[in-house]
């Protein structure tokens, strides 16, 4: 009895090391495809500092080895990053023989949804709340000072920035789920628009800098996703309660 009941623990583990194995194998078939790319993708992920920094201003590496690890670094999460779908298709995978009808047809537009949704978060910082920043820390600098940003530092302040923004992009799909799971419903978080709306506004002011323009083009968005996430969390959580009852009847 007891080899038995292992038997379905071992399948598991070596099904997730399948699974695990395909996501390294995307991850390193894609950075093999960009390391050469390295240095110029450092640029372009530096580009909106450099080009808010005075003439004849650069950025720096404090320590030896910096230039070359540094992109090559960078590289490593860009591949990850790029390597996201196919990750979230291997999760999906291992975890989809385990769930319900219902649950099926929540999960995979979530893991969807969710992944661009992290992806816009991201354009987001690099293409919008990045050259306003550092064009208000430009402009902020005191008499005498001058910008020399060193090179690691940057990738981890902008690399912590992407990964806030993605996350807060998440808004729908964390409302969605939190109704999903019966914590909450839309007719309560309909009620806390209000309370929302500020909320929003005091994220916008602990990610940007401090300026109204900037507060109000991240608590902007934020709130609309809020409602996105309303309005689809009315949608999916009733059909997936309806669903979950219709096994439930015909189980019974």
């Amino acid at each position: 009895m007891a080899v038995e009941d292992t038997q379905p623990l071992i399948s598991h583990l070596i099904e997730l090391r399948k699974r695990l194995l395909y996501c390294i194998i995307a991850v390193f078939v894609i950075f093999m495809a960009l390391i050469y790319f390295a240095n110029d993708i450092y640029h372009l992920v530096a580009s909106p500092l450099i080009s808010q920094m005075p003439a004849g201003a650069s950025m720096i590496a404090t320590d030896v080895a910096s230039p070359f690890f540094t992109p090559i670094k960078l590289t490593i999460i860009v591949s990850i990053f790029v390597a996201v779908p196919v990750i979230l298709y291997q999760v999906w995978a291992f975890v989809a023989p385990a769930l319900y009808s219902h649950e099926r047809k929540l999960v995979m537009p979530l893991l969807f949804s969710s992944t661009l949704l992290f992806y816009v978060g991201v354009a987001f910082a690099y293409f919008i709340a990045f050259p306003l920043a550092f064009g208000f820390f430009a402009k902020t600098v005191p008499q005498g000072v001058t910008i020399a940003t060193d090179i690691t530092n940057y990738l981890d302040f902008v690399m912590t920035l992407f990964m806030v923004f993605g996350v807060a992009f998440e808004v729908p799909v964390a409302i969605v789920l939190l109704c999903w799971t019966g914590i909450t419903t839309p007719e309560d978080l309909k009620k806390k628009r209000p309370y929302i709306l500020v909320g929003a506004f005091v994220v916008g002011m602990l990610l940007t800098p401090p300026d109204v323009f900037s507060q109000t083009l991240l608590a902007i968005p934020m709130y609309c996703l809020f409602e996105v996430g309303v309005f689809f969390s009315r949608h999916y959580v009733g059909k997936g309660r309806w669903a979950q009852e219709e096994e439930q009847h015909t189980d019974s």
